[in-house]
């Protein structure tokens, strides 16, 4: 008889190293090797470390796994079990949470640090900047990168030769010019940065990491989160912004999202469909971390969540990190000398020749003007109509045809005149400067709103529609099918708007949900109602106080009359128990046993034998 040998890991595949590179902001990479067990945050503290970084709760590591959906890396988790590609593992450092205030930084580094993935976020079209902001933010990033004008060294069209926005005019380039000549002669490269980002961080779109899905009309949106709270972009308006003080709770089920809050003081649910389970989920825990990184005062108020109301159902995730107030704080507190920044030269960025030939798919609309979408945004079910067919990254020279970006894991196509980056002006409850800001003069006046009009309902942000190439969609798509066919694309990814809605209405599990939230709503209403009791008058009260004490008076003496037959009983009775043998030796129990309990012992007795006299009858 043959025994069963089992094969135990052996200790070459236990220390078996693996090699991992971490893309940087600066397109410069950096390796390390690491074991099976290494968890995540050992990878981020390796990169910070190389940066001599102490403000590192912003930041974290992004990767993208075969079926080309984002992810970010989870410090508390093992590296080899999150990891889904081949090695050797290839990710990037990006900023994962944006400083509502980028002034209260500490250090000069950090500000860098930011300044280079806000740059890349204009570069890849995912900060909007209306005309103004772009001439201004363009001329923040030539003066922090090439110093003050000189005539001598920059040629009359010199930035002509840098790529700063996705589509750059010649009109564009001319207003960075005057800036760069006129406004910002003499700021250093740090306050450069600075001022980049103290306009930049007024934007709607700034920090926003746009996540494309469909509503419940089939129409494109962009979801992201901000340290304002959640944002909807749709066409080239922002329909929805819920502070994180007014949602409740982010949940999803399958490819649709929830959100859950107040406007107006009344509830709100939107619901969104995202392409995949799995670009659904990564958009839940995105917000979930969101919402605790920017809502809560201390880490330990942060609870863990569930994605579903069902119990026993559904993920349940945690953000581990610090909060927002937390890291302020823990900023104010250094007290080290200030790090030395080393800057990167001005260059293109590497990520084309990186990127390009994994033939990673990205989500293209037009920037067309807003004119143009109306009947779109009239119509939502002939949304899909008007969306352009997706199809892979080909390379090519042509600056206007092709930009990669590791931030989101991918290459990513340019299309549409624009003479600003992609949409989102600074919102409405903004107030702007009616002539300048920063030296820049302000060619239009937009007019102010109030804040709460602005939260609360929709707001044109641009003349261009919000379609940042750097949405990745994260399902890969068939090369084949043209742009207007309506085959491949979008439609290939999501659902047509009718079928969408038969399924939404005619889902049991939502509707399940959907009948047992109303039934929780009449519950709660009916329960409330009932605690409203009428006032009663002096003469009802004085009646049910009278009750009470009666019904108290009726249960002592019931309970007399239980315990002292009870008790007697014991005490006639024959039991040696300590406490009722010294009772029997006291003078009252012995008078009360004579003069009392005898005489009506033989009087019962009497009375008993009288009784089976008459019945007996003998």
């Amino acid at each position: 008889m043959k025994m069963l040998r089992f094969r135990s890991p052996s200790i070459p595949s236990l220390n078996q190293e693996i090699q991992c590179t971490v893309r940087l902001l600066d397109d410069s990479e950096v390796s390390c090797n690491i074991q099976r067990e290494t968890k995540g945050q050992f990878l981020l503290d390796h990169v910070c470390n190389h940066y001599n970084l102490m403000e590192r709760d912003y930041f974290g590591i992004r990767y993208v796994d075969p079926e080309k959906q984002r992810h970010w890396l989870d410090p508390s988790k093992p590296v080899v079990r999150q990891m889904k590609s081949q090695q050797p593992y290839t990710m990037c450092f990006r900023v994962k949470f944006y400083p509502q205030e980028p002034i209260k930084i500490k250090e000069e580094l950090t500000r860098y640090l930011l300044y280079l993935q806000t740059k890349r976020d204009i570069y890849h079209g995912r900060l909007l900047c209306p005309f103004a902001d772009a001439a201004y933010l363009g001329a923040c990033i030539v003066q922090a990168e090439l110093g003050d004008h000189d005539a001598d060294e920059h040629p009359e069209d010199y930035i002509s030769d840098f790529k700063l926005f996705p589509k750059q005019t010649l009109k564009l380039e001319r207003k960075i010019m005057e800036l760069h000549r006129n406004e910002l002669r003499g700021l250093s490269a740090a306050m450069a940065e600075l001022n980049l980002l103290q306009r930049a961080h007024t934007l709607d779109t700034y920090g926003v990491d746009p996540h494309p899905c469909k509503d419940f009309t089939g129409a494109t949106a962009f979801l992201g989160f901000t340290a304002r709270g959640f944002v909807v972009f749709q066409g080239n308006k922002r329909i929805h912004l819920l502070k994180w003080a007014d949602v409740n709770k982010l949940k999803f089920e399958g490819k649709t999202f929830y959100v859950i809050g107040l406007q107006k003081e009344k509830k709100l649910v939107l619901t969104f469909h995202t392409s995949t389970p799995a670009a659904c989920k990564h958009l839940w825990k995105c917000g979930v971390e969101n919402q605790a990184f920017y809502k809560c005062a201390k880490s330990s108020q942060i609870k863990t969540v569930s994605s579903s109301n069902i119990f026993f159902k559904g993920c349940r995730f945690r953000y581990s990190g610090r909060v927002a107030k937390e890291v302020i704080e823990a900023s104010s507190k250094i007290q080290r000398e200030p790090p030395e920044v080393h800057r990167a030269g001005f260059c293109q960025s590497k990520s084309f020749s990186s990127l390009s030939h994994k033939q990673l798919i990205m989500n293209m609309e037009p920037l067309l003007p807003a004119d143009n979408r109306h009947t779109v945004a009239d119509n939502g079910l002939l949304a899909l109509k008007d969306s352009v067919h997706l199809s892979p990254l080909k390379p090519s020279i042509n600056a206007a045809e092709a930009v990669p970006d590791e931030r989101t894991g991918s290459a990513h196509t340019e299309a549409g005149p624009a003479e600003a980056s992609v949409p989102a002006e600074g919102s409405g409850s903004r107030e702007r400067p009616e002539e300048k800001e920063g030296g820049v003069n302000r060619e239009a006046e937009e007019p102010e709103a109030e804040e709460e009009e602005a939260d609360s309902g929709a707001l044109t942000i641009s003349d261009m529609v919000y379609s940042p190439c750097a949405s990745m969609l994260p399902t890969p798509v068939d090369d084949g099918g043209g742009g207007g066919s309506g085959e491949g694309g979008v439609a290939a990814l999501f659902q047509s708007p009718a079928r969408m809605l038969r399924e939404l209405h005619a889902d049991p599990e939502v509707q399940c949900e959907l009948r047992a939230e109303r039934e929780r709503e009449v519950a709660m209403e009916a329960a409330r109602l009932a605690m409203r009791r009428p006032q009663r008058s002096r003469w009802q009260q004085l009646r049910a106080c009278a009750c009470v004490a009666a019904r108290l008076a009726a249960a002592a003496g019931g309970l007399l009359l239980l315990l002292l037959p009870t008790m007697l009983l014991l005490l006639e009775s024959e039991l040696d128990v300590a406490f009722l043998h010294d009772i029997r030796q006291t003078p009252e129990f012995q008078q009360f046993h004579y003069d009392y309990y005898c005489p009506m012992r033989r009087w019962l007795l009497c009375e008993l034998d009288m009784l089976l006299e008459a019945i007996v009858g003998d």
